[in-house]
């Protein structure tokens, strides 16, 4: 298990770098953290104060994640023109979005989340085949795409796919997701 560091304690002998790869090496990510029993919060998690104080966030609850409609996206060309700029609207300002009408079946959206959930709860040795850092691949579980870019970690795990213009092979991906992407080649053949 790692060396967990909290703000007591800091000091000039903190190595961050060696912290990072020893996490990364791991490719257990956070949730094999809390699975070791992690009992304090590793300090390249925590933020500096003084990038706390710069990307405080406005506490006032009328702000709303945009929702972007995709119906009628592929039917009327002014209106697609019109979605268009919806979205780079809701990228540069917000940087995230919700979209509606999109044509996925909510049962298919839910097995997706069913699938993360059964990839997540698995033996860690299982998910360290899909770890890394490869951005070639087409299926990956990493902790942190920017981890050794970024000033502190963040507290989340992904699991990703490429699904456009070519989904994986189901074989390609880990047993317990293999449905959502069965799915998804069927749709794409159709």
């Amino acid at each position: 298990m790692m060396t967990c560091n909290t703000r007591e304690g800091m000091d000039s002998e903190y190595d961050r770098k060696s912290e990072l790869i020893a996490f990364d090496d791991s490719k257990a990510g956070v949730k094999g953290l809390v699975d070791a029993g992690v009992a304090k919060i590793p300090r390249m998690f925590i933020h500096p104060q003084h990038n706390l104080r710069e990307k405080s966030v406005s506490t006032n609850a009328q702000l709303r994640i945009p929702i972007i409609d995709l119906e009628g996206v592929n039917s009327d060309a002014i209106l697609r023109a019109k979605i268009i700029d919806k979205v780079r609207n809701a990228c540069e300002i917000w940087g995230i979005f919700q979209i509606v009408n999109h044509g996925i079946l909510k049962s298919v959206l839910e097995e997706m989340i069913k699938g993360i959930r059964r990839f997540n709860e698995q033996d860690t040795e299982v998910k360290k085949e899909f770890y890394t850092r490869d951005s070639s691949k087409k299926v990956k579980f990493v902790s942190n795409f920017d981890l050794f870019q970024a000033p502190a970690a963040t507290w989340k795990d992904s699991f990703s796919c490429i699904i456009n213009p070519n989904p994986p092979d189901p074989t390609d991906m880990p047993a317990v997701c293999r449905y959502v992407v069965s799915h998804i080649n069927m749709c794409n053949t159709k």
